[in-house]
């Protein structure tokens, strides 16, 4: 798992990214536990189950972004990710049961194979293009 922090704010996590090459057996939580966005990898045997179970609404935040991630099912994708200034601090090419991150800062995806395949998952509620993103020139 590769995480990217914020060169202006060394302590502000922007990206992550992981291989699914990289993965042991079993739970892996990838997001922390205080993002918005949270994503856990399960490598299981066959029969593995968990007890069946249904999630509580919470209370809204009062300050909230939206956080994306991106599982690629096929092909290959090239990632650009961006610091919390706009400038470009890592790049990244994501094979088939790889996964992109973004908490914060920006991201650009290209895909790179004919016939790629991605999911998008991300926060919402989604309330328009307006309250949801600035492009980066």
């Amino acid at each position: 798992m590769k995480k990217i922090y914020s060169k202006t704010k060394p302590d502000v996590l922007l990206h992550i990214i992981n291989k699914q090459k990289d993965l042991e057996e079993g739970r892996t939580d990838i997001a922390p536990e205080d993002q918005f966005l949270q994503v856990a990898a399960l490598r299981m045997n066959e029969g593995k189950t968990f007890k069946a179970h249904k999630h509580l609404w919470k209370e809204g935040e009062e300050r909230v972004i939206a956080q994306e991630s991106w599982v690629v099912l096929s092909g290959s994708v090239a990632v650009t990710l961006y610091d919390l200034d706009d400038s470009i601090i890592s790049e990244e090419v994501l094979d088939p049961g790889d996964l992109s991150m973004t908490f914060q800062g920006g991201h650009n995806y290209v895909a790179i194979l004919p016939d790629t395949f991605v999911y998008e998952f991300k926060t919402g509620p989604y309330k328009g293009q307006k309250q949801d993103k600035e492009f980066i020139q």
